[in-house]
Formats: structure tokens, sequence, C-alpha cells
């Protein structure tokens, strides 16, 4: 059981949310949301089936999750649009999107389609025991794709890709599980084409 009321709960999440318009605005999410974790807080989200983001503490979070990860993302929005809050547990899940600058060349804005948001525990004097963000990764990958060739990507953001591509893990990044050899990367993709043209 919780010892935080559902009002304490919705009124962190009202704080929460005018930090965030804050810190879009200003592009500066460290000023707006690094008092909001507790000093031990924990912040991470997975990327894909062999690496995971995980910041430890607030020192952390700052530097990492909301410093050093969203720089290069000035002028992308993320608006809130769902939020489920139980007050037995103290946790809440909000749904939010991710909207990148720039148009398509037929006006339409780059979002990132699939289900992305957060889960939180409240620690109580309007602070965050953790947080989980989640998204669609394949998603995520193929709008970055159109991005780039659409030459909205930010600078920043093209320098990150880069040292990602030659198989560096950004700050914060930590390899999950184990990523399969050669021998059975071509053994899968065999199988799956001949599974694509005989259907077996």
């Amino acid at each position: 059981m919780s010892e935080y009321s559902r009002a304490e709960i919705e009124e962190m999440m009202e704080k929460w949310l005018q930090a965030n318009k804050d810190a879009e605005a200003e592009g500066d999410w460290v000023k707006h949301l690094g008092a909001m974790y507790t000093d031990d807080a924990h912040y991470s989200w997975n990327i894909g089936p062999y690496e995971e983001f995980n910041a430890y503490g607030r020192k952390e979070i700052e530097e990492l999750a909301i410093g050093y990860q969203m720089d290069g993302f000035q002028g992308w929005e993320y608006p809130y649009h769902d939020i489920i809050i139980d007050e037995k547990r103290g946790t809440v899940v909000c749904f939010w999107k991710q909207i990148g600058p720039g148009r398509r060349a037929d006006g339409s804005r780059y979002e990132i389609a699939g289900i992305g948001g957060s889960w939180f525990e409240y620690a109580g004097d309007f602070k965050w025991k953790w947080q989980k963000d989640f998204f669609d990764f394949g998603n995520a990958k193929e709008m970055f794709f159109e991005m780039a060739g659409d030459g909205h990507l930010n600078d920043i953001v093209k320098k990150k890709i880069q040292r990602q591509a030659r198989g560096e893990l950004l700050p914060g990044h930590y390899p999950i599980g184990h990523k399969p050899n050669l021998a059975r990367k071509v053994k899968n993709l065999l199988a799956m084409i001949k599974i694509a043209l005989l259907g077996k």
C-alpha cells in the first residue's frame, strides 16, 4: 500500500507535466526535471534485445538521461495524452508521443508510430523513485532513417548515431543478453529467406 494520497500524486503529475512543457520550450530538461527525482532514483529504458539504458541516482539522471540523451533533441515535442494513477501502489503510467522537428514534403509531422510512455513510482515530496520508459524501437529506428534521408536530423544526433555505428555504447548504455555470432546470424537469415520464398 502506498502512503501517498491520490490527490498528492495528481498534484505531482500537474507539476511534472508543466515542467516537461517548460523543458521543451527551453530545450533544457535538467533545469526543469532534475529536482523531481530522488537522490537514489533509477531511470531506464530498453533499446532492443541486446542493449538497455540505465541511469543510477539523480546525478546520473541529470548527466545522462535528461542531459546527454536529450542533447540534440531540442525542438522535439513529447505531448502526454493519457495518465493512469494507481494510488494504492503509488505508481503512475503515462502515455506520450514523440514528434520530431521539421515536416515532410506533404506537410505531415514526423511522429514515431506505436506506443510510447513512462512508468513511475512516486517517492513523496514531489519526486520520482524510479522511471522506466517504453517505446516502439522498430518504429523509432525507421523514422530516424526517414528523417536522415530528408535532412532533418540534428548534427549532435548524427554524431551519436556515428558512435553507435562504430560499435560504441553511448554513455549509460549497457549490453544485455547474448548477441548471436556471425554463423548464427547467417543461419537465421537463411531460415527467414526459406520461409519467405517457400513458406516453410
